[in-house]
């Protein structure tokens, strides 16, 4: 298979995107080792051809750095390699910024850019000597306005900045890139845009006609981290569908007068 043999981790794999990009790697021959602060409620496993295989799960809080540290010492000991960090972890809730003082949004910036970067520095001298790569999940929410969760955008923001300093500096040996997703068909998915009849009013939004699925974004990731993309380093995919439709497309009256006539 297509990474038989190699070892990832993927932070926050445990449900959600980060279950998906670790199905996608299982399914392309890697070992797998997923971190989170709890474990899932039932192994992260491969399907199809590939069904049985299943990922190994590891307790880790990335904001604790010796906690990190140790981690990634214990995934070279037990391994002796590491290829890829995929850096998964993230989210945050739902506040606009003048609910919630500078010390809750600070939170929010520390788990969606610091604790990658904490995570890709102690995983970095196994990555050299693998040659292997980091990929990055970023957000759309990092490159326009994003009213409700300012700090998670921000952060967004510079965790893809962060990914293209990180793949200047660690060149040759490592090689570094963001997926930068859009809105993704999730078991939370229900949380954010309703039932199933809201899911599938915000999927008609975009130019692909469905939200995302979790396989979509572990299929681009597997893609960064093999061999095809050998030469990709810096680069930020966008996996988004299409995007959003420009709203003024809709508001303005020309369009209107034009389709009428």
């Amino acid at each position: 298979m297509e990474l038989d043999g190699r070892v990832v981790v993927v932070t926050g794999g445990t449900r959600g995107v980060g279950a998906g990009i670790a199905r996608s790697f299982l399914e392309a021959g890697a070992h797998v080792v997923v971190c989170a602060r709890r474990p899932p409620p039932q192994p992260v496993s491969a399907a199809g051809n590939t069904a049985g295989r299943t990922a190994e799960f590891a307790a880790l809080d990335l904001r604790d750095t010796a906690a990190v540290h140790a981690f990634f010492a214990g995934v070279g000991h037990r391994y002796g390699r590491l290829d890829c960090l995929v850096n998964n972890a993230g989210g945050t809730p739902y506040r606009l910024l003048g609910e919630g003082g500078a010390e809750r949004h600070a939170r929010v910036v520390g788990l969606n850019l610091v604790a990658p970067m904490t995570a890709s520095l102690a995983a970095y001298p196994q990555l050299r000597e693998a040659h292997g790569s980091v990929v990055m999940i970023g957000s759309v929410s990092g490159t326009r306005p994003s009213p409700g969760t300012a700090a998670y955008g921000a952060a967004k923001a510079g965790l893809e900045n962060l990914a293209r300093t990180m793949a200047v500096e660690w060149a040759p040996e490592v090689r570094v890139n963001t997926l930068v997703l859009g809105m993704v068909r999730t078991e939370a998915a229900h949380l954010h845009y309703g039932d199933e009849a809201g899911i599938a009013a915000v999927g008609a939004t975009v130019p692909l006609g469905r939200l995302a699925e979790p396989a979509d974004v572990g299929a681009a990731a597997v893609f960064l981290a093999s061999g095809r993309a050998g030469y990709v380093s810096g680069a930020s995919l966008l996996v988004h569908g299409g995007g959003e439709r420009p709203a003024f497309l809709d508001a303005a009256t020309v369009n209107t007068v034009n389709k009428e006539s």
